[in-house]
């Protein structure tokens, strides 16, 4: 089925869009397809986008051996979902950013700006609070989505979330009164802090390139075959450049 064109998203981030998430917006082969929907895999796609590259510099910033690990789990987590969200994207005809939010780029600069056990302290509070919002965000998902490409998608993101959750809290780092605050009153900010901003037309679409040796398992999606092809839209040729 051919779909319309879709709106980018209005709202991104910590905060929740606060407008008729339900409403239909597109009705697909693989289900309707919500407000809720399209911006999910914009927040998943978007959330790669500054994560990863702290994953970089966690492992040769980070003190400690938990810490570098901790930005090996980003990478690797974060290539796999990165590589989820282009394929579905046009399957269901969203747009995703090339660039994280200012209020992501904000949480870039304030880790890659400290040194020493105050980097690791920051990477990996900053990163706890971002990924248990989001984790609750995945539930609502996976338990109210019509869609099977984004429940695909969310049952992805609820592993990768997880695990990434779970390094963090490895890490020694983590001051739980000080995240599970952050996480539950997050600060009133203002829409155009959320988004990402929209591609420019004709950009190369970015890519965030998989570790040399990847673990993350890649999405399954419904009705592809062995080759990786879908009825809808036949086996793709990777994009680029590559980030990484």
């Amino acid at each position: 089925m051919t779909l319309g064109a879709l709106a980018y998203p209005s709202m991104l981030g910590v905060s929740q869009a606060a407008t008729a998430q339900d409403r239909i917006i597109a009705q697909t082969q693989w289900g309707p397809l919500t407000e809720q929907d399209r911006d999910f895999v914009v927040k998943v796609r978007a959330a790669g986008l500054w994560e990863y590259p702290l994953g970089q510099v966690a492992q040769q910033k980070g003190t400690t051996p938990e810490v570098k690990e901790a930005g090996k789990h980003l990478i690797d987590g974060h290539a796999a979902l990165d590589a989820a969200c282009r394929k579905i994207a046009p399957m269901l005809n969203i747009t995703i950013p090339n660039v994280a939010s200012p209020q992501q780029v904000g949480f870039v600069n304030t880790i890659e700006s400290s040194s020493g056990q105050q980097f690791d302290t920051n990477f990996a509070n900053i990163l706890r609070v971002t990924h248990g919002s989001i984790f609750n965000a995945i539930s609502k998902i996976r338990s109210t989505t019509k869609n099977s490409l984004v429940r695909s998608l969310a049952d992805m993101a609820n592993d990768t979330v997880l695990d990434h959750m779970t390094v963090m809290e490895k890490t020694g780092f983590v001051n739980f009164d000080q995240a599970l605050f952050m996480q539950t009153t997050p600060p009133k900010l203002p829409s155009s802090d959320l988004t990402p901003p929209a591609p420019q037309p004709g950009a190369p679409m970015v890519v965030l390139t998989p570790p040399p040796n990847p673990t993350s398992t890649p999405l399954a999606v419904p009705g592809e075959n062995a080759n990786g092809a879908t009825p809808a839209t036949g086996a793709g040729a990777t994009p680029t450049p590559t980030v990484g």
